[in-house]
């Protein structure tokens, strides 16, 4: 359990290590690339840590001189076979993105996770991964434990994605990079764009949605990039900026990618006094400063377009909606049920603990206007999902008592320097 202690104002600067989602992929291409790779500002979260080891099994030597880390990629199909199981840990993306690849190998191997990973359906990224002639055999038919096997049957396809997502789109992709054809998938809401960008990929704009097209041609070479700062993290503390008298806060070098950044468009339109600087670019990805000010916000309709760009901060995003005029309502959300936690149990869950009337949907949940009206006497929980743990210490220090929550260890998970970027921004 952790004690988090009353904030009156926040000031100073912060900067994070690197996006979660961007680093994955970096990992992942420098290992696929042939030759060496150097990437700078990597993320240290546990998620990301889980797909070096897993490159690491796969006989891909990875190694860290100050803060870049040096990766000797084995080029197409050159993974050595693995002498054990491949570990994802907490890391859907680990998991989902790597079956792509593993599937185009030519020895079998075995995707493990943790319990809450294992809980997750896997069954989103095996239907089109079938349809392109692999193998995989899951337990029963959705969950981790999943072996894959070496198939002579593989072929691209034209695939047109269920849900918004970018961990389908990208297993999809990797498993393309194998063949000389073009493979097609089609999006008909955006999700995150890393993996196009990264690799280069033809996307356009057609009637039906958005098409992307991935063949052997845009197999990754070796590169260097500085991977930007980690937006999902950053959010946390833009809304303690925004929430709290007299506080002001500059970020540093964060992602700036639209459809990762999607968030702070809708704080802005909610009337938060965010200003964005100085942005450049790193491999197709955009970085830039974002400073805060307390702002007196209104809660605004979040359409339903804008929820699979916001999947992730939907839970903070709620915390903000607190402190906001209007009740704050977010739909078409059932995908938060399938995260780390069920997360609109776990919001609603909290919410009420603060003593907040809150209404729970089969796709979301609403908080009706009105602040805590009693003291938090139990601890949060945080059901072991990092996202939640973090949303509500950001609310506990907005209390005058603070508050308490449980298992709060589990935030290594994205951000292991939390604790101290908080600290360090008391005003």
């Amino acid at each position: 359990m952790e004690l988090f202690g009353s904030i009156s104002r926040v000031k100073g600067e912060l900067e994070f290590k690197g996006d979660k989602s961007i680093s994955h992929r970096a990992v992942i291409f420098a290992s696929m690339a042939k030759g060496k790779s150097y990437i700078h500002n990597l993320s240290i979260s546990e998620d990301v840590h889980s797909s070096r080891s897993v490159f690491q099994a796969l006989g891909v030597d990875i190694s860290l001189s100050e803060n870049t880390w040096q990766i000797s990629g084995k080029g197409y199909k050159g993974f050595t076979p693995p002498t054990g199981n491949l570990d994802s840990g907490n890391s859907g993306t680990t998991a989902r993105l790597m079956s792509g690849l593993l599937i185009n190998q030519k020895f079998k191997s075995t995707i493990i996770g943790d319990e809450s990973l294992s809980k997750r359906p896997m069954k989103r990224i095996i239907d089109p991964l079938r349809l392109m002639g692999g193998r995989l055999l899951p337990t029963n038919d959705n969950f981790l434990p999943m072996t894959i096997t070496p198939s002579d049957q593989l072929k691209p396809i034209t695939y047109t994605l269920p849900i918004a997502s970018a961990q389908i789109k990208s297993a999809v992709a990797l498993s393309a990079l194998h063949f000389d054809d073009e493979t097609t998938i089609i999006e008909t809401f955006p999700s995150r764009n890393h993996t196009e960008l990264m690799l280069g990929l033809s996307v356009t704009k057609e009637n039906d949605g958005t098409f992307i097209r991935v063949s052997k041609k845009n197999y990754p070479l070796p590169f260097e990039m500085t991977v930007p700062g980690d937006v999902s993290s950053a959010a946390f503390f833009i809304v303690l900026a925004l929430i709290l008298p007299d506080s002001e806060l500059l970020i540093k070098n964060i992602s700036l990618n639209p459809e990762r950044s999607h968030y702070i468009t809708l704080l802005k339109q909610m009337g938060g006094d965010i200003e964005i600087q100085e942005t450049k670019e790193s491999l197709g990805e955009s970085i830039g400063n974002v400073r805060v000010r307390s702002s007196k916000l209104r809660n605004i309709v979040i359409p339903a377009a804008s929820v699979p760009l916001i999947i992730d901060e939907i839970p903070i995003l709620s915390i903000c909606g607190i402190f906001a005029e209007n009740d704050f309502e977010i739909f078409n959300a059932k995908e938060l049920r399938v995260k780390e936690s069920d997360r609109i149990t776990a919001m609603v869950h909290n919410l009420r603990l603060a003593g907040l009337e809150t209404e729970e949907f089969p796709d979301g949940f609403a908080i009706r206007e009105g602040m805590p009206n009693k003291p938090i006497l139990q601890a949060f929980e945080s059901f072991g999902d990092h996202r939640i743990a973090m949303s509500f210490a950001v609310l506990s220090c907005i209390f005058a008592d603070g508050g308490k929550v449980n298992n709060f260890s589990c935030a290594n998970i994205s951000n292991p320097e939390f604790i101290k970027q908080l600290n360090s921004i008391r005003g």
